[in-house]
């Protein structure tokens, strides 16, 4: 069940990675909300124009795909500045787009560190310190990084994935502290094992062993962390900043 919040309806909502997985679930309960959905999509066109279908009839307001990659940072600038210039400030964002390259310390190659650090930590920052500055013309600006429990306790053949995971934590706390004056909000959401199409190709005995280290017996669903999004979103969560909440079953216990 989405939890339904009234000042979410109509409001701008940028949502990267949001064609699958998790972010495909925020996106889905922000239209839900009657939110107008803005999400990133990189080519495939006919994929966005199936998203787009989804969210307007799950309920949103409105729904605006924007072409860029998010390491793209240049076409990436541009094209949120015309979308801001034609519809205004946003005022929510979801930095939900990542990747993994799970590989042991010692085989890890230099360009993989590069691949995932710039892609789940550096253009996070980018994009987030670009929209800062029209941040500034919005009202109840509330942004939400996707780390991940690994980023807090560690894992194996996990190290450069922790690492971007755990810079994601110290980037929201710093941005918090730095622009809680100007009533902007920035937490992150740290999901343990969630249920998606990568878990439902993980062999029988790897999940049974995953699932006996979390206290609650199973994975979580996308939606229970869609649902924390949205409280982190809202006005519901109007004096929480800097957080870094778990959605991990007592994994991290």
């Amino acid at each position: 069940m989405i939890t339904k919040y009234e000042d979410l309806k109509e409001q701008k909502i940028l949502i990267t990675g949001a064609t699958r997985g998790i972010g495909k679930a925020i996106a889905l309960a922000c239209a839900e909300n009657g939110a107008h959905v803005v999400f990133n999509y990189r080519g495939d066109e006919s994929r966005a124009q199936g998203l787009k279908d989804e969210l307007q009839a799950a309920g949103a307001s409105q729904v605006t795909a924007i072409a860029f990659d998010i390491n793209d940072y240049d076409t990436m600038k541009t094209n949120l500045d015309a979308f801001v210039k034609e519809h205004g400030a946003i005022a929510k964002l979801v930095n939900n787009a990542g990747i993994s390259r799970d590989q042991l310390a010692m085989k890890v190659k230099p360009e993989e560190i590069d691949e995932v650090l710039t892609t789940n930590l550096k253009s996070a920052m980018v994009l987030t310190n670009h929209m800062s500055r029209q941040f500034l013309k919005a009202k109840e600006v509330s942004i939400v990084n996707m780390s991940s429990v690994v980023g807090l306790m560690g894992n194996k053949a996990q190290t450069v994935y922790a690492a971007s995971k755990a810079g994601m934590i110290g980037y929201t706390k710093s941005f918090a502290k730095e622009l809680g004056s100007r009533k902007m909000r920035c937490n992150a959401i740290c999901p343990g094992f969630i249920a998606t199409e990568m878990t439902d190709d993980l062999a029988e005995k790897a999940r049974e062993e995953y699932i006996k280290a979390i206290p609650l017996g199973d994975y979580g669903s996308t939606e229970d962390v869609a649902n924390l999004t949205l409280f982190l979103l809202s006005n519901a969560s109007k004096y929480i900043t800097g957080e870094a909440l778990k959605v991990d079953g007592g994994l991290y216990i």
